[in-house]
């Protein structure tokens, strides 16, 4: 490890107040794709609950039928 940088310390998240304040997504990829066109499923989670949602979604989707989907949905 000579050649690395030193490692700073870790910064710890802001512990979030209220629910849905603060997310965090993924997207789970290269399913088989069913009949009506899903082929992933899109993981939103609220850090403050842990609440999740998993939403069925087509990896081709653009960003905006992404973010109507969130809104519809939340």
């Amino acid at each position: 490890m000579e050649h690395n940088k030193p490692y700073g310390e870790l910064q710890s998240l802001d512990v979030p107040e209220w629910k849905w304040e603060s997310i965090s997504i993924d997207f789970v990829t290269s399913l088989p794709s069913i009949m009506s066109g899903y082929d992933s499923i899109w993981v939103i989670i609220d850090r403050l609950t842990k609440f999740s949602h998993f939403l069925p979604i087509n990896i081709r989707f653009y960003l905006e039928k992404l973010a109507n989907l969130y809104i519809k949905n939340y």
